[in-house]
């Protein structure tokens, strides 16, 4: 049995906590339904257009039945198994986006980090109408991923609708090898790192505090920018491990279904990497799954400010359970919760602080637009060089809430010692 949360899978954690509640008790099969379907499967036998195998007919009965009760759950051969093994792994050959359904649209959740969808411009809440010629209208979910994965350097059309555009585009995109990092940081400004998490992978945990400690390593860390922006999810274990990086006690998140093993509770552990740093996570449309549950767990616990933009809403827990015949099902088994008892599902966390995801304009005869340290050849403050590096001039222009959330945790740092002196 594995948890997935997003489309990535995990061996249940060991050090999560499980509910000893009885199972609910089983229904019998209704024998009118039953008579139905082998009805329904004798008429199709008999007299549809092409001959269709039993075998066929039965995987497909199955995969409809599933495909019914929610988006996320389906039915796994054995090549889908190996798809989930390697996306979970962080290597795949595809165009690297993750997808969902919407109101029965292909929706793009987000794009992968330095992946061809990403380069192309690609964003979250994107409607997929085609992948090459074929219409996307009545395809499941399983039928759209497995159309857009493929060999390294075969190339795909995906045709596509955004919001507040006229007419759809078309996007071209060329497989590759997917080999995603799920995790970059470097320094936004002296004193300030930047911590970002394109997915939750297997190690990534791990990589975040190797990551943590690098920043520390540059010298004291005044504050620090997690960005979850585009995180589709993934697995469980992994985002229990990066909120237990800030948080040195209480409860992360819990889970809740119908099943004794369904029902968990994960708490923060006494280690941990940064406890006392100050923090604002960055996320908007695109974070959903494990990224809402660190967002969710770091707010409820006042760990850290939220800024951006309300999230996904993707609150529910898929299990993987082994089939007899060498297949498998992933299937909702339950929804998680944030400390507090919110429930994600199809509702999202709202941002402390909303920040749309824009360019910073200034208006004309403001007098806003020039500074002094701006000009050619300006004095320099004796005390030292008041000049902004490239790098933070630029956050403004090529990432509005970055900035912002720099700008934030600048404020905090002030905040305490401005009430000390009072």
């Amino acid at each position: 049995m594995a948890l997935v949360v997003g489309a990535l899978t995990l061996p249940l954690p060991a050090h999560a906590q499980q509910s000893t509640q009885s199972p609910a008790g089983n229904n019998a099969l209704p024998v009118e339904d039953v008579q139905t379907f082998a009805e329904v499967f004798e008429r199709i036998k008999r007299t549809y257009v092409d001959e269709v195998d039993d075998t066929t007919l039965m995987r497909n009965a199955i995969r409809g039945m599933l495909g019914e009760l929610d988006p996320h759950s389906a039915y796994l051969d054995k090549d889908d198994f190996e798809a989930l093994r390697e996306t979970t792994e962080g290597e795949f050959s595809g165009v690297g986006i993750e997808v969902g359904m919407q109101e029965g649209q292909l929706t793009i959740i987000s794009p992968l980090d330095d992946t061809p969808a990403a380069r192309a411009g690609l964003q979250a809440q994107d409607r997929i109408l085609r992948i090459d010629d074929t219409p996307t209208e009545s395809m499941s979910l399983q039928e759209a991923v497995d159309m857009m994965r493929g060999d390294e350097g075969e190339d795909i059309r995906l045709t596509i609708m955004r919001e507040g555009e006229d007419s759809p585009r078309n996007v071209t995109l060329t497989r590759e090898t997917i080999q995603t990092e799920s995790v970059k940081h470097e320094l936004l400004a002296p004193g300030y790192g930047y911590l970002r998490i394109s997915q939750f992978q297997s190690r990534t945990g791990e990589q975040a505090r190797d990551a943590i400690a690098a920043l520390r390593e540059e010298g004291e860390l005044k504050g620090l920018v997690l960005d979850l922006r585009n995180n589709p999810g993934g697995v469980l274990d992994s985002a229990v491990d990066v909120a237990d990086l800030f948080l040195d006690s209480g409860l992360i998140v819990y889970t809740e279904g119908r099943l004794p093993d369904s029902d968990m509770r994960f708490s923060a552990s006494t280690q941990t990497s940064a406890p006392d740093v100050p923090m604002v996570v960055l996320i908007n449309g695109g974070s959903a799954s494990a990224a809402e549950i660190v967002a969710g767990a770091l707010q409820d616990q006042q760990r850290a400010v939220l800024m951006g933009t309300e999230s996904f809403g993707k609150g529910s827990v898929q299990q993987v359970l082994p089939l007899n015949n060498g297949d498998g099902l992933k299937l909702t088994t339950a929804l998680y919760y944030t400390p507090d008892g919110r429930s994600i599902q199809a509702q999202g966390i709202e941002p402390d602080v909303d920040v749309v995801r824009g360019r910073l304009e200034v208006a004309e005869g403001s007098g806003l637009n020039i500074r002094e340290a701006d000009l050619e050849n300006h004095l320099r403050n004796i005390n030292g060089d008041t000049e902004r590096t490239e790098r933070e001039a630029s956050l403004a222009e090529s990432d509005y809430q970055l900035g912002e959330a720099l700008n934030l945790l600048r404020a905090l740092n002030v905040l305490p010692r401005a009430q000390g002196s009072n």
